[in-house]
């Protein structure tokens, strides 16, 4: 049978096609590793493995100053201009050295205080200073990250994320059973050395194709236009883990430790499944976005990728929730308490998904303050919701504050593209 041409040219589809294959391993791949977790360290070290992966989230952002999304933006413009591209790159090596230095001397210096803010004890002081020797490697790794998704190098993405992933974990295994939980940590810690290695492995010569590093120079031409990109980032990669990890905190202070870490592997199984679509974001969206400038190109993209995207991930959320308490029997035994987390979680998942699709457009755009208005009002959302309900519900108050967020969030975001696009229209008009 003959498949329809707006179907084989469909490069969405194509990217989704492959990245289902990949993070279908990787999913495999993560459920074994999250029963040894389960099964050794119990809710409570995932709980303690939940505020370090926090605190790595953060460094990506910082150890790079946000330049991430900025080096998407510009790689797809500039890809051809070999001027361009190197006054981007010398920009970027600036904000590196920058953020690397002020990230390392920070944790070293203040590493016994973050490990009691983290762990509610000292004893993890020797992890945060192995976190700091590690920043360097956060930062490229990020970088690098930014050049193959402008790109939009799809295929080599997912096989170096899988990749990566599979040495990870195997990495977080053999130090599960060699030191227990804090063999779990060092893994976590030392795996962007991983990413690295694995990306210069694959990509490095196409790296060399737009990244001449024997011409970097400490100038920072770029500079403004990378900084808009390093507020943006820093509003939503800093506070985001930030308050994820305080309502650890909380949930451990009012209710227990195990609820705290029943809610952590909740929001796991969440990144996991998602990984699916950040990747689309960052390889796809953003690099198309950036050039379409009509309302009515806009509006047709947004319908296709949203007759792509959500359909799949509607069906892949049916299944997930009717098989809720077989995943937990397999991955988290035990934690029954987790199964009515699923239905507020995949919808607000769902939610989330498509207020993205949207969203992603500030950062196709440098939208600046629409984006920072919108990140700090969902932040404050799930801050303040999660408090309110978890004090009601217990920590399905705090999947249900992850819902009625994203739900006021897709409306507001929606409202903001139609006033940017009404705005410019007048403005030709």
């Amino acid at each position: 049978m003959k498949i329809p041409e707006s179907i084989r040219g469909n490069l969405l589809l194509k990217m989704t096609s492959l990245n289902a294959g990949a993070i279908g391993v990787r999913l495999i791949i993560s459920a074994i590793l999250q029963r040894f977790l389960s099964e050794y360290v119990g809710p409570v070290g995932q709980y303690k493995i939940g505020q370090l992966r926090s605190l790595s989230q953060l460094l990506l952002s910082v150890a790079s100053l946000g330049t991430f999304n900025g080096v998407i933006k510009y790689i797809a413009e500039y890809k051809k201009d070999e001027i361009k591209l190197q006054r981007l790159f010398s920009s970027v090596f600036v904000f590196l050295i920058i953020g690397t230095s002020i990230t390392t001397s920070v944790l070293l210096l203040f590493s016994s205080q973050i490990s009691n803010y983290l762990f509610s004890t000292a004893d993890f002081s020797y992890l945060i200073k192995l976190t700091a020797v590690v920043i360097p490697f956060i930062a490229v790794q990020r970088v690098f990250n930014g050049v193959i998704n402008g790109l939009s190098e799809y295929k080599k993405y997912a096989k170096i994320d899988l990749i990566s992933y599979l040495f990870s974990a195997l990495l977080t295994i053999i130090f599960l059973f060699q030191y227990n939980l804090d063999g779990v940590l060092i893994a976590i810690a030392i795996t962007p050395i991983i990413q690295v290695s694995v990306m210069l492995f694959f990509f490095y010569k196409i790296l060399r194709e737009y990244i001449q590093f024997k011409n970097l120079k400490l100038q920072a031409p770029m500079a403004k236009a990378l900084l808009a990109f390093t507020v943006m980032s820093f509003v939503s990669s800093i506070l985001l883990p930030i308050v994820e990890i305080d309502i650890r905190s909380m949930l451990d202070e009012k209710l227990s430790g195990r609820d705290a870490g029943i809610w952590t592997n909740m929001t796991f199984i969440s990144q996991n499944y998602m990984v699916f679509s950040s990747s689309i974001f960052t390889l796809y969206v953003i690099p198309k976005f950036a050039g379409i400038y009509s309302a009515g190109n806009f509006k047709k993209e947004v319908i296709s990728i949203y007759k792509t995207l959500l359909p799949l991930f509607a069906m892949g959320m049916v299944l997930v929730f009717l098989f809720r308490n077989v995943i937990i029997e397999i991955i988290y035994p035990g934690q029954i308490e987790m199964a009515p987390l699923f239905k507020w979680q995949l919808m607000g998942d769902f939610v989330r998904l498509a207020s993205l699709v949207l969203a992603h457009q500030f950062l196709a755009k440098k939208l600046v303050l629409n984006f920072i208005i919108t990140e700090i009002m969902s932040l404050a959302l799930f801050y303040g919701f999660a408090y309110y309900f978890a004090g009601i519900y217990g920590i399905e108050g705090v999947v249900m504050a992850h819902f009625l967020r994203y739900l006021i969030y897709f409306f507001v975001v929606l409202f903001l593209v139609y006033r940017y696009f009404k705005k410019k229209d007048s403005v030709v008009d």
